[in-house]
């Protein structure tokens, strides 16, 4: 008899909370990288404040209101400046934008989505592109609904239910109308694209197999990088991270760097202006582990994760990139209400060992694996021209997976190396 020992490993990716949030940032970033906007503290009370990132320096101004907001209150920052806020109340979800009036803070009620069962957990999508409409998810049991809730022309606006539980969120073009969010069906996670404009029309994105759990975790419209979450290439149902291309018949890949020992890994920024070359482009990574948290900078093109020390009161998971290669980290201290590091992360790092904050590179790995799971161009609805990943059954496989099994009952079985 044969005894397999199987090795314990911390996860790769945290689970998503009850309402299918992840662990993110506490500054909410718009598309454009122009305001921020978080939930501050001042003593014992809370009050939403909104920074300002495409000046000289950045800097933040408080928008209290006349009484003190509750800690899980959500305020996502819009692209005119003003900062939306959402705020559960007696099972209604009231929604409205703050805005700074001289001393004060200035309000503008936008309505409230009240949803069949009160205990309906409601969040904020990431901002849209374009920065002038915000939308969220409300839970239910079997579906999910997506709600418009500023920039419509009557407050709150319906748009679409979606069949199962949805988590995630993630914008895929720089027009704010495909969104993909991770739907979990009959205990299945797996990545879908919404079409906004098309009536709310569902469309699969990401299938590495029939047993896996496939999540998006980041995209770039611009190169169409894709940075995936899936336990299809761990045996064990370990989640890995990996990358695909939009559009592309390559198969998505899950690299031996991006699997550190006793750490977690999340993608939370891409380097934007790459078109042609998403191979190139910078991830930056929020790395979690026993030292606390750090940043790790990752290109496709490398096999290594170049490790940086966050810097003093670091948001942990918030930043952006310049279309340059400059990674911005907010942070806030004591003498520092408002900040942003620049970081220069050079284009190829050397091959030395490091595995803890502060000593400029990661471990060099040897051929990144990867699971046979082509992202192939589907023909888009004009006049949008965006391409989008289809699930492997209906994706041009070429030599990458075989059919075994009599005609008529064919098994389609991956094809590794």
């Amino acid at each position: 008899m044969t005894v397999c020992a199987i090795e314990a490993i911390e996860p790769m990716i945290e689970p998503t909370a009850k309402d299918g949030s992840r662990p993110g940032a506490e500054l909410a970033i718009t598309a454009d990288g122009g305001y921020a906007a978080r939930l501050a503290r001042s003593g014992d009370s809370w009050f939403p404040e909104r920074w300002t990132l495409d000046g000289p320096e950045p800097y933040a101004v408080p928008l209290p209101g006349n009484q003190p907001e509750e800690p899980g209150t959500q305020v996502l920052p819009m692209g005119d400046g003003r900062v939306l806020i959402h705020r559960p109340l007696d099972g209604r979800h009231a929604f409205a934008l703050l805005y700074p009036t001289g001393p004060g803070t200035g309000e503008l009620p936008l309505g409230a989505v009240e949803c069949p069962d009160p205990g309906t957990p409601l969040r904020l999508l990431p901002p849209a592109p374009g920065g002038d409409r915000a939308y969220a998810l409300a839970l239910g049991e079997r579906s999910t609904t997506v709600w418009l809730v500023a920039g419509g022309a009557f407050g709150p606006e319906y748009v679409t239910e979606v069949p199962g539980r949805c988590s995630g969120g993630v914008w895929l073009d720089r027009t704010g109308r495909l969104l993909a969010l991770d739907r979990e069906i009959g205990g299945r996670t797996k990545a879908v694209v919404v079409d906004l404009e098309r009536d709310g029309e569902v469309s699969p994105l990401l299938q590495i197999s029939a047993e896996s759990d496939d999540r998006l975790l980041l995209a770039d419209a611009d190169s169409g990088l894709l940075l995936i979450g899936s336990d299809a290439p761990s045996p064990g149902g370990r989640q890995r991270l990996g990358w695909g291309v939009l559009g592309s018949t390559l198969p998505v890949r899950f690299p031996e760097c991006l699997r550190i020992e006793g750490c977690t890994l999340t993608p939370f920024a891409i380097q934007p202006g790459q078109m042609l070359t998403p191979e190139s482009c910078g991830v930056a990574l929020r790395v979690d582990g026993s030292a606390g948290s750090w940043v790790g900078v990752w290109r496709p093109s490398e096999r290594q994760v170049r490790h940086l020390p966050a810097p003093e009161g670091w948001l942990p998971g918030a930043g952006l990139w310049s279309r340059d290669g400059e990674l911005q980290l907010p942070y806030v201290t004591g003498e520092m209400p408002c900040g942003v590091a620049r970081v220069r992360a050079e284009t190829s790092v050397g091959p030395e060992v490091c595995g803890t904050p502060g000593s400029g590179v990661g471990v060099e790995s040897g051929v990144d694996p990867a699971v046979r799971a082509p992202v192939a161009p589907v023909a888009p609805v004009a006049p949008v021209a965006v391409a989008r990943p289809v699930p492997l059954q209906q994706a041009p496989l070429g030599r990458l997976v075989t059919k075994v099994g009599k005609p008529g009952n064919e098994v389609t079985k991956l094809v590794t190396n």
